[in-house]
């Protein structure tokens, strides 16, 4: 499809640069055969009882490092790790880390540029091992916040880009739709008789990375580890078995859902990695409903939601949106969608 199809055009102050407070006060748009207002205070009133919730439990690690190189500072995102225990990572500017140099970040944190990829990434080796990267980053890094929010981030962010529910270390941005919960929420929801079920997968820098060519089929995705356990799987299918919707809260959630589920819908226990590139055309498998933030003009994530309730329904919504000051991208309000039957 050509990509294009997937334009829009959104004021700059649409963008989100802080969360609504509290979380639970964000909008919400519930795009079913009508357009309705809601908060996410409400999310508990359109659920039924035996309804299954999906969460990525996946938390962001504080992946943005700085270095001074010279009289230049340097900003160092790490994105992907690699099975020799390397990180890729973008640099800027990249031309001033060269291989063999010693990078330091602080007086006990250091790595080694040990080489540089075709598309400019650096390719780091950490002197820590990885059971002692993730508190060095936590004690030295920032929160790897999108580059649409232009400010430096604060220690706020540390809370707020993260959700209440985050266990596992790993991804460089934040499943967004999830940062809408409070354990107040979470309580209402299981109070109104659904299920949740929690699921793992690492959200990479590639979220970021805009769509550079004409046709959707000349996309390459980028691959990003996940993880289904077999409380999960075992929740989601009972629920599935009674009758209940599946409520993907996320598109990295519906994401690893629709990597692992069989043709007919079942989970099995799974820990791997997916590439799933979702557009137009695609027949959903298991998710009944979609919870997510308003995403970028031509992304995959709006292909994605454009996949799930249909293309003319979604650029109907997103305009309705726009027009309602609804807040975008990662610290915005939120939608609920129905699937495109």
């Amino acid at each position: 499809m050509r990509v294009d199809l997937f334009d829009f055009h959104l004021p700059s102050e649409r963008i989100a640069h802080a969360p609504a407070n509290p979380r639970e006060a964000a909008k919400l748009l519930h795009v079913s055969d009508a357009l309705r207002d809601l908060t996410v205070g409400d999310l508990p009133s359109l659920l039924n009882a035996g309804d299954v919730l999906v969460f990525n439990d996946s938390k962001v690690i504080p992946a943005r490092l700085f270095t001074q190189v010279g009289d230049k500072q340097v900003g160092v995102l790490l994105h992907q790790p690699q099975e020799d225990g390397s990180w890729r990572a973008f640099a800027k500017p990249a031309r001033k880390l060269k291989e063999g140099m010693r990078v330091s970040f602080a007086d006990d944190f250091a790595a080694t540029v040990i080489g540089r990829t075709d598309d400019g990434q650096v390719l780091l080796r950490f002197d820590d091992d990885a059971a002692a990267l993730f508190p060095k980053l936590h004690a030295h890094g920032h929160m790897p916040l999108p580059p649409y929010i232009q400010r430096a981030d604060t220690v706020d962010d540390k809370h707020d880009y993260q959700t209440i529910y985050a266990t596992h270390d790993g991804s460089v941005a934040a499943p967004t739709a999830g940062l809408h919960f409070t354990p107040a929420l979470m309580d209402a929801i299981r109070a109104r008789g659904a299920e949740t079920a929690f699921v793992t997968l690492h959200v990479g820098a590639g979220t970021f990375q805009p769509v550079k060519v004409d046709d959707t089929a000349e996309h390459v995705m980028h691959r990003e580890a996940i993880s289904m356990s077999a409380e999960a799987a075992n929740t989601i299918n009972v629920a599935r078995a009674r009758g209940g919707k599946v409520v993907a809260v996320g598109t990295t959630s519906l994401r690893i859902l629709e990597s692992v589920a069989a043709e007919d819908g079942t989970l099995k226990p799974f820990t791997g990695s997916t590439v799933i590139f979702i557009t137009p055309g695609y027949r959903f498998k298991i998710v009944d409903r979609l919870m997510t933030n308003f995403h970028l003009p031509k992304s995959t994530l709006f292909m994605l939601v454009s996949a799930f309730a249909g293309l003319e329904k979604m650029q109907a919504a997103y305009a309705h949106a726009i027009a309602s000051d609804y807040r975008f991208y990662s610290y915005g309000d939120t939608s609920l969608l129905e699937r495109n039957a």
